[in-house]
Formats: C-alpha cells, sequence, structure tokens
C-alpha cells in the first residue's frame, strides 16, 4: 500500500493530462480522489484537444497547466490544429519538468517524450535499434494491432534485464500499457508510476512511497 505523505508539509506536484477527447474525464476524476489519499499535494488535470477550436478558454487553460506541469502525459494528438496549438507550450517546459511522455501521437508530438535518460528525438539509435530487432519481422498469423499489442507486453519484461538507458524506455512502454488499458486502477498506477520514477527536485522525496502496481491487462474480446 502507498504511504500517506504528511497532510502538515504536502509536496506540491502538478501531473498533466492532454489527449484528443475527454472520455476519461470520469475516471481521472476518480482517480484524483484516490491518488490524493496518499498524495495530498497532488493537483492532476485533464485537457482535451477536441474543446479547443470552440473554446478558447480550455486552450489557455492547458497552456498554463503544461507551463506549470511537473510530469506531463501528451496522447491522441494528430490533428495539424491541435499540435500547433500545444507543441510550442510542450517544447518550452520540456527541459524543466520531471518527465515528459508523448505516445500514440504524431511524430513532432512524441519526439519531444523525456523520460530520465530516454530521449525520443535524441538520436538514440541503439534503443531504437534495439526495439526493432525485439519487434522483429515474423508472420504470426494474427492482426497487426494483435501483434504490436503481444509485442507491447513482452517488451517491459525483456527490457528490465536491460541496464542503463533500457529501463528508462521501458518505462515509456509501461506508460502505453497503462494507457491503452486506461481503467481507474490502471490510471491511478499510471500517475503512482511516474512519480515513483520520475519525481525530481523537492519532489523527490516522493520516490519509493507510492508502491505503484503493474498495468493490470485486460481480455481483448469477452462475452
Amino acid at each position: 500500500m502507498p504511504k500517506r505523505i504528511s497532510a502538515a508539509k504536502p509536496t506540491p506536484l502538478r501531473v498533466v493530462i492532454v489527449t484528443l477527447d475527454r472520455h476519461l474525464a470520469a475516471a481521472v476524476e476518480r482517480a484524483r480522489v484516490e491518488l490524493r489519499r496518499s498524495l495530498p499535494g497532488l493537483e492532476l488535470s485533464l485537457h482535451a484537444a477536441a474543446e479547443w477550436d470552440a473554446d478558447p478558454e480550455a486552450l489557455a487553460r492547458c497552456r498554463d497547466d503544461i507551463a506549470k506541469g511537473d510530469i506531463i502525459v501528451a496522447t491522441m494528438l494528430f490533428m495539424e490544429n491541435h499540435i500547433q496549438a500545444i507543441l510550442p507550450a510542450l517544447q518550452a517546459r520540456r527541459e524543466a519538468c520531471d518527465a515528459l511522455v508523448a505516445c500514440m501521437s504524431a511524430g513532432e508530438v512524441v519526439r519531444l517524450t523525456k523520460l530520465g535518460r530516454f530521449e525520443m528525438g535524441a538520436g538514440q539509435g541503439g534503443a531504437i535499434g534495439l526495439l526493432k530487432r525485439l519487434r522483429g519481422s515474423q508472420k504470426t498469423g494474427r492482426s497487426d494491432g494483435a501483434h504490436q499489442m503481444a509485442v507491447l507486453r513482452r517488451l517491459p519484461k525483456i527490457l528490465r534485464f536491460i541496464p542503463g538507458a533500457a529501463q528508462d524506455l521501458r518505462a515509456y512502454f509501461l506508460t502505453m500499457q497503462y494507457w491503452l488499458a486506461c481503467s481507474d486502477r490502471n490510471l491511478v498506477n499510471l500517475v503512482r508510476f511516474l512519480i515513483d520514477r520520475y519525481a525530481a527536485g523537492p519532489r523527490a522525496v516522493l520516490r519509493g512511497l507510492l508502491s505503484p502496481a503493474p498495468p493490470v491487462e485486460y481480455p481483448d474480446t469477452g462475452l
């Protein structure tokens, strides 16, 4: 169980999630309630790109949160107007935040990923080459999506035995696993995982206190 941080001196920490729409808004709200039981200084916010055209104030709030964000998660940003609206804010905050993880988005967004020693846009040929070798090219008879999910689940199990930046690369794929099966439980543990591994500066005291559980895997099909 995560240890509760003293409410007398809560450690301020802002986690910002930027994604396409608000279909996870209720889950984020429930996760916020759960997380603040052990992290009273936590601010968790969700921003939906689909709202920005109709509501310029929503975009302004998003940019403001990014400018103050300690851990930023950006997903499902493909449309050019969404990307250009938020890209300068992400670029400006990248070096100052504890972690920025961008996935399942356009290349210019994904390349902003910075997790410890792993930087997606840093030309780390060894890490990318490793991914290609682990992915392989063997035909399995499954759909591309099923094959990709199988690879995604297998990669963290392999990478855990490789030291150095591979551990931050492993964290990237674990983040994707949490997000793709984004139940309340996985969302709570996604936030705990990123804080537990990447909280820095005055927030570093939170490391080792949160005991994040691994991603829960759900069946692809069922009755």
